[in-house]
């Protein structure tokens, strides 16, 4: 009985540690030595310029044991994979650059005010009876996504809010639309040339 007791009380004591533990890890991160602000911008989905912005940052600087607050990003682990899903299905056969680029401009599209608020509403927009990106109408985003398309979309995740501010993004071979072509062209990766 008292052998019962004491695992008992084991047991409740590293429930509570454990669940101290993760309420104490998720809005603060202490810093670990040679760790950046873009490691932890990729590990936690949340830009660089956030966590500057949080901590009152004016440098890129860390030292180890400091502790960084991590702000609210309100990008859940479902919209990740459904961006991933979108790279994977845009960029398959682009380099690594291609697929964060890709994924920056969704992210760019769901800051714009021109665009949905939402990365599954920015993927799943309709507009003039077509889809905004063609995985969607032909089922290409129901594919599983590469262990590279998840890390190209935690890459953009923390580049977010930098670069050229890219809203649009095809491939001149193959596109139809004049629209699109006559987009000012702000680079090229790959196939894909991406427009503002």
């Amino acid at each position: 009985m008292i052998k019962k007791s004491f695992m008992i009380g084991i047991a409740a004591l590293s429930f509570v540690t454990f669940s101290t533990q993760t309420f104490a890890a998720e809005g603060v991160h202490t810093v670990e030595k040679g760790e950046s602000l873009w490691d932890i911008g990729k590990e936690k989905s949340v830009s660089v310029i956030q966590l500057k912005k949080e901590n009152n940052l004016t440098t890129n600087d860390l030292y180890p044991g400091q502790t960084i607050e991590i702000p609210d990003n309100n990008v859940t682990a479902e919209d990740r994979e459904l961006l991933a899903k979108l790279v994977h299905a845009e960029a398959n056969g682009e380099s690594y650059a291609g697929k964060v680029a890709v994924a920056t401009v969704v992210l760019n599209r769901v800051d714009s005010t021109e665009f949905p608020d939402s990365i599954k509403k920015v993927i799943y927009q309709v507009s003039n009876g077509h889809y905004a990106f063609s995985p969607v109408q032909n089922g290409q985003i129901n594919q599983a996504p590469s262990q590279e398309a998840r890390d190209a979309v935690q890459e953009a995740l923390a580049f977010r809010g930098q670069g050229k501010g890219s809203l649009f993004f095809y491939n001149p071979v193959t596109s139809t639309s004049d629209w699109i072509t006559s987009r000012e062209t702000l680079l090229t990766i790959g196939k894909h040339r991406f427009a503002k």
